[in-house]
């Protein structure tokens, strides 16, 4: 059976042509309850490596491309500070931003919606670029080190990535206020003042809490 030859890969009922959905329906979760499969959730099943604790788990990074790909989808929260090596802190879950309507978590990833964030997939966002933009968005409660040294190292990337620079700054359109104004100050502060003018403006009252923390 090919199931039982693959490694490392998902399946659903679909990956059964020559079968009825009912017929392959079956066949999965058998196969689960015999502990050849994961049941990741319904219709969708993984297939590792067998090991003496048992079969071993999709990566998150697997499971986040398997369910909503990769385009514009990057860390949130926690995760993406960790990413840019700006806190220590790992969380249980994994947590992803997809700038759509976020399918349902699952034990390994904690999804976050981002359903307005429509310029992240038009400027093809990595998943670098997302946690930069979600750090600026979550900077008080996800960032570690002081914050002096943060800013400095995201501004120290935007020097050294000038495509990642013009990708922050089309997207920038559909971010929140605050995060607009954090980074049109990154913008500014790593010499790109022509990127910075493009980042759509916002009232001072929001300019000045969003930037209140590098002075703290």
């Amino acid at each position: 059976m090919r199931v039982l030859r693959s490694s490392n890969r998902f399946w659903r009922f679909t990956d059964f042509p020559g079968s009825s959905a009912s017929a392959a329906q079956h066949l999965l979760t058998d196969l689960a309850v015999r502990s050849e499969l994961i049941r990741v959730r319904k219709g969708l099943y993984w297939r590792g490596v067998q090991t003496p604790l048992g079969m071993s788990p999709p990566h998150p990074d697997a499971l986040v491309r398997e369910l909503v790909g990769s385009s514009a989808v990057g860390p949130a929260g926690l995760s993406a500070a960790n990413a840019l090596r700006l806190s220590t802190q790992v969380p249980r879950r994994a947590h992803v931003a997809v700038p759509a309507r976020a399918p349902e978590s699952t034990g390994l990833v904690r999804f976050v919606s981002r359903p307005t964030r429509t310029a992240r997939a038009k400027a093809r966002l990595t998943s670098v670029d997302v946690a930069l933009l979600e750090t600026l968005g979550d900077w008080e409660s996800v960032v570690e080190v002081p914050s002096s040294q943060g800013w400095a190292r995201l501004r120290g990337m935007l020097e050294a990535d000038g495509a990642m620079a013009e990708r922050l700054a089309l997207a920038s359109s559909t971010e929140p206020g605050g995060v607009r104004a954090r980074l049109a100050a990154l913008l500014s502060a790593a010499g790109r003042h022509d990127l910075s003018d493009q980042v759509p403006d916002v009232d001072p009252r929001t300019r000045v809490a969003a930037l209140v923390f590098l002075s703290a």
